[in-house]
Order: C-alpha cells, then sequence, then structure tokens
C-alpha cells in the first residue's frame, strides 16, 4: 500500500474529481480521498449542469481539458441552448443529466486515469513540514498520507448541519456524515472561517404527479453538447421538464409558518445564495408576487425520482407537503424527501493567491464550496486550476493564472481572491466586463493552446482546435472576397423588407444584415451552400456559429479586445512584496488595511480591490516609477 503521493486531494465532488484528474495527468502521482467513493461527483442539489455564465464556464473547463464536459455530454437526458433571443455574450447552454449515469461516469474516468488512487476516508487534520509548508494528511482510520500539495475540496462537509424545521443533524449531505477538525486545525494556525448555508428542494415519486396540470418543457431540437470533441455523444433516452407555478393558496401555507422556519426564527444566522433563494425568501422578499414559476426536472433516463426546482425549503416536511398539495399537479404527489437547509464552513478566499495555493500554508490549495462558492461549474472550474498548480508546484514550473479577459474562470477566482465574498458566489454574465470575448463557442480557441502546452490538452484535442479555427478563417476569407449579384438576392431582400441591391456585394457584408442568417443565405445562394457542404459534417454546425458569431459581432469583438489589451497592461505590473502599505500615508486608511490583508500581485489586481480608488493606484504607480 502506497502512502507517500505528489498530490493529496480530500473530497471527490465536483471540485475533486477535476483537480485530481488534473494533477494525474499532467504527471504527479495523486490520491482522491473521499467519505463514500459510491458518490464521487455526486449532484447534491439540481441534476443539471450549465446555465447563464455557468455553461461558459464549462466549456472553458472542457477547451483546457477537464472532464465535466465529457462525462456531462454522456449523462446527458436534454440539452438546451439558453437565452438564444440575446446576443451571443449571453448564450448558455444547460443540460439536465442521469444523476446515477453521471456518477457512474466520472467513477469510469477517475478509475481509467493514469497516476490517479483513490482512498475512502475521512481527513480529520493535515501534518506539515517543519518549514510549515503542507506534508500530508491524517485520517479517521488512523492512516497517514503525505504528499508536496494538497487540495482541500470539502465542499458543504465542515462541521455540516442540516436543517428541516427545529429538526437538525450533522452531515454534509442527507445520510452522510460531516467532517470534522479541518476547520479548527487552520483557524489554530491563523485561517479565517466562516459559515454560509445552502439548500435543496424536495425530491417526487413521479408517478403522482398530474402531468396534465403542468407545461411540458422539450430540450432543443437539434441539442448540442459541451464537449468540443466530436465523438462524445449521450447515447441515453432524452426525456422533457415540466412547469408549474405555485399560487396564493402555496403563499397562504408558507407564510403561516415562517416561525418554524430556521431561516427567520433564528436557528440558522449564516448566509444563504441570494441569486438561489429559499421558497420562503421568495415570498417574503416579493411579497406581491401571486405566482413564482417551479420545474419539475428527472433525475435519470428511467428513474421516476423528480426534482422540483424552484422550491428550496428548510421548513419542516409537513408544511413543504401541505403547502405543495395546493399546486393542482402536486395535489396527490407522493415524496421521496423533503427538502433541507444546510450549513457549513467555508474560508475568506481573499486567503489565497491566484494559484489558489494560500498565503498561509505554502503547498495548500483551496477549491470549490470551502471558497464560499456555488454551483458545480464554479467548484469544477476551481478544481480544475487547482490540481494544475498543485502539479506546477511540486515541480517548480510556472503557475497557471488564466486572466479576465481570457476566461470565465479567470473572471470567477480573480474575484474570489481579490473581493472576498459576503454571500455564496455564483457566476452571471455580468461579472465579465469582457463578455462578448469569453463566448461558449470559442473557449477551445481561447484556452486549448495553453493547456496543450501544460500538457493538459492531448494531441487530439488540440489539432480539432486547429482545424476548427483554420476552416472557420477560411469561410469568412471566402465570404470577403464572393461577390453576390442583385439578382441574386434581390428577392431574398424583398422577402424581409430591404430595399434591392443597385450593384453586386460582398457576401460577407450581407451576413452584417440583421435580416440575414448563414442558413438563410445559403438557401437563395447555391454557390454559398457547395461551400458549406464541404465543411467537416461532424462540426459543421459548431464552425458555422462560430463564423456568424464572428461575423456579425466583429465590431464589438475588436473594440473590447482593445479595452482588454490596453488594460493588461496593468496586469503585467508586478506589486507582489514591494510595498508595506502600512507605511504608505499617502493611501487611504481603508487602501492601506486591505492592500495589506490582500497583499495584490500586481497593479490591475490592486485597482480592482473594493476601497482602492484611482488616487490610490496613481499614488502606487508613482512610487513604483521611484
Amino acid at each position: 500500500m502506497r502512502l507517500d503521493y505528489d498530490v493529496i486531494v480530500v473530497g471527490a465532488g465536483h471540485a475533486g474529481c477535476e483537480a485530481a484528474c488534473a494533477a494525474a495527468h499532467l504527471g504527479s502521482a495523486t490520491l482522491l480521498i473521499t467519505i463514500d467513493m459510491n458518490k464521487v461527483a455526486q449532484m447534491s442539489c439540481n441534476p443539471a449542469v450549465g446555465g447563464i455564465a455557468k455553461g461558459q464556464i464549462v466549456r472553458e473547463i472542457d477547451a483546457l481539458g477537464g472532464q465535466m464536459g465529457i462525462v456531462t455530454d454522456r449523462s446527458s437526458i436534454q440539452f438546451r441552448m439558453l437565452n438564444r433571443s440575446k446576443g451571443p455574450a449571453m448564450w448558455s447552454p444547460r443540460s439536465q443529466c442521469d444523476r446515477m449515469h453521471f456518477m457512474a461516469e466520472w467513477r469510469k474516468t477517475l478509475e481509467a486515469t493514469p497516476n490517479l488512487y483513490m482512498w475512502q476516508d475521512s481527513v480529520t487534520g493535515l501534518t506539515f513540514a517543519s518549514d510549515g509548508s503542507v506534508a500530508g494528511v491524517s485520517t479517521a482510520l488512523g492512516m497517514r498520507f503525505s504528499a508536496r500539495s494538497v487540495v482541500l475540496t470539502t465542499g458543504t462537509f465542515l462541521n455540516g448541519l442540516m436543517h428541516v424545521g427545529r429538526v437538525q443533524q450533522e452531515g454534509g449531505r442527507v445520510c452522510e456524515p460531516a467532517a470534522h477538525g479541518l476547520t479548527e486545525q487552520l483557524v489554530a494556525r491563523g485561517f479565517k472561517s466562516d459559515r454560509m448555508k445552502t439548500g435543496t428542494p424536495v425530491r417526487i415519486d413521479g408517478r403522482t404527479i398530474d402531468y396534465t396540470q403542468t407545461t411540458v418543457q422539450e430540450g432543443d431540437e437539434r441539442p448540442s453538447k459541451f464537449s468540443f470533441l466530436p465523438h462524445v455523444r449521450s447515447a441515453l433516452k432524452q426525456r422533457p421538464c415540466w412547469i408549474v407555478y405555485t399560487n396564493p393558496e402555496v403563499h397562504r401555507v408558507l407564510n403561516a409558518s415562517l416561525d418554524e422556519s430556521p431561516l427567520y426564527n433564528g436557528q440558522i444566522t449564516s448566509i444563504g445564495p441570494r441569486y438561489c433563494p429559499s421558497i420562503e425568501t421568495k415570498i417574503v422578499t416579493f411579497a406581491d408576487k401571486e405566482a413564482h414559476q417551479l420545474f419539475i426536472e428527472p433525475e435519470g433516463e428511467d428513474t421516476q425520482e423528480m426534482y422540483l426546482n424552484g422550491f428550496s425549503s428548510s421548513l419542516p416536511a409537513s408544511v413543504q407537503f401541505e403547502a405543495l398539495s395546493h399546486i393542482p399537479a402536486l395535489a396527490h404527489a407522493q415524496y421521496y424527501r423533503p427538502g433541507y437547509a444546510i450549513e457549513y464552513d467555508f474560508f475568506d478566499p481573499t486567503q489565497l493567491h491566484h494559484t489558489l495555493e494560500t498565503k498561509l500554508v505554502k503547498g495548500l490549495f483551496f477549491a470549490g464550496q470551502i471558497n464560499g462558492t456555488t454551483g458545480y461549474e464554479e467548484a469544477a472550474a476551481q478544481g480544475l486550476v487547482a490540481g494544475i498548480n498543485a502539479h506546477l508546484a511540486r515541480v517548480g514550473e510556472e503557475p497557471f493564472v488564466l486572466q479576465r479577459d481570457e476566461a470565465y474562470i479567470g473572471v470567477l477566482i480573480d474575484d474570489l481572491v481579490t473581493k472576498g465574498v459576503d454571500e455564496p458566489y455564483r457566476m452571471f454574465t455580468s461579472r465579465a466586463e469582457y463578455r462578448i470575448l469569453l463566448r461558449q463557442d470559442d473557449a477551445d480557441v481561447r484556452l486549448t493552446s495553453r493547456a496543450y502546452q501544460l500538457g493538459l490538452a492531448t494531441e487530439e484535442r488540440y489539432q480539432l482546435m486547429l482545424s476548427k479555427q483554420s476552416q472557420v478563417a477560411a469561410l469568412i476569407a471566402w465570404m470577403k472576397d464572393c461577390s453576390v449579384r442583385p439578382d441574386e438576392i434581390n428577392e431574398a431582400l424583398a422577402g424581409v423588407g430591404q430595399p434591392p441591391l443597385r450593384q453586386a456585394a460582398r457576401l460577407y457584408d450581407l451576413l452584417l444584415r440583421p435580416q440575414f442568417s448563414i442558413a438563410a443565405l445559403a438557401d437563395v445562394l447555391p454557390a454559398f451552400a457547395e461551400q458549406i457542404d464541404r465543411l467537416e459534417t461532424l462540426r459543421r454546425d459548431e464552425i458555422l456559429e462560430a463564423v456568424e458569431v464572428r461575423v456579425k459581432y466583429s465590431g464589438y469583438i475588436e473594440r473590447e479586445q482593445a479595452v482588454a489589451d490596453k488594460l493588461r497592461r496593468l496586469e503585467e505590473v508586478c506589486i507582489d512584496g514591494k510595498f508595506d502599505y502600512e507605511s504608505i500615508h499617502q493611501l487611504s486608511t481603508e487602501a492601506r488595511q486591505k492592500l495589506s490583508r490582500i497583499r495584490p500581485a500586481t497593479i490591475g489586481q490592486a485597482s480592482r480591490i473594493p476601497g482602492i480608488s484611482p488616487s490610490d493606484v496613481n499614488i502606487l504607480l508613482l512610487l513604483l516609477g521611484r
């Protein structure tokens, strides 16, 4: 039995699985420790991946050689591209998954990864070297494993406490024990910890739902996928979701029992996710609203277990069931389990570098909900970056850091380590100032070259990206050279209410018009249709989408890139370790305190710290010049 490893990952949730795979693929002997090996990558809440901004993150994970996109595609039972009615910066893929299949695919992936070992146990403490750096972990079974790097991805398990009304039960998930010891040990070494809260809805027996009282929500007619690898697809049966609504009678039952809600009777004092509130919070915050939309979502291809998206609650089980009985579709429903809230420990993420290594302990990395985030996708992204850097730190290579104009993952991590959190952090497109550059369609073009240089992206993935880039560029060049005569297009122009051409125009310029799509132009221009037919068949839709976005939004893309390039200069001005901020009396008191606490690596990072004014930044630049 091997006891010495290069990297140890604690926790096999979405962050832990990505971290372990990344470190192992890069060549580090990696040990993944989890309380229950049968629940790796458990979808503790919604059995879905992606959504607004989250879908972009999953595509970035895939482009970097991570596994979440591949596992999701193989487990998908419904795929939808959200926000198609808006611009491409807002398009976000989302997939409903078979929960059990998702876990099984992740288990297969872990067991098929060279250099990756697994151990079922609970980690109770860290061990440290004489210089204070991390040296390994100790477990509840009395094992001691050593490693140069340790990644903590503990999810909701650190001193986890579940609430259903006044009933409290220790645990990281229902029927799974909490983890004790790590928080106390880290706090004793100077780390700042606090508590957060999240929750999950009831699970319903689908056989007892009256679907005639629902609105059916089908997936896309031509479903896309997350992974840029063309051969990765789902073989599972596709299923619909269903929409229902709460009503005044439901709200009456909930309002009458608010004194039994842990959120309102003082039982829970920690902060919950503002953007994914409980049903109790919804009816209090939006008291004038008579109905809230709920989604009945299948947990798998064949199971009857249904997830009620939008009805997260910690009220007593009897209250939850009574309130739901007033929704016509659920009037006679039976339930597998009630919704519950869970409180857990997290650590202030401003105690981290952009690599996700802690500032206080060398070789120790945090990823996922331990950093105050919420969501499978945010966790997986952090796990991937932490796993990469845990390996790079061990071999003494340059760290891997993504900038804000490179990826949503870069925005996520920079927000965490620069601004900290005062509620569970969830990614939104509005958090990214360069969202037209960070589209879901071009994540591979943005990131795969970097992953290939690291050794994480395979040769196959890299060549596929180059091929796509080449085909996109070639088609755009052909469109710029292709001249369209008035007699070829005027009838189509009249059909969309546009004035006729008086002279020939470039096909490229015609596509710039909002009234035309590639498909519409191909329908009336045989030469264009022939050119499209020459594209790679398996990825034709992906290539055409990339071409259309780049042509139609070329002006916005170029303008945003110019702004990003200008501001990137501030990211290259290093100030790490160059100032004793407390001695710079020209800075405001708030600036001195925050700069001393966060210790930004660059001027760019310093400028994004809340409370740091432009004049504070100018003072630092002036002192650097001196």
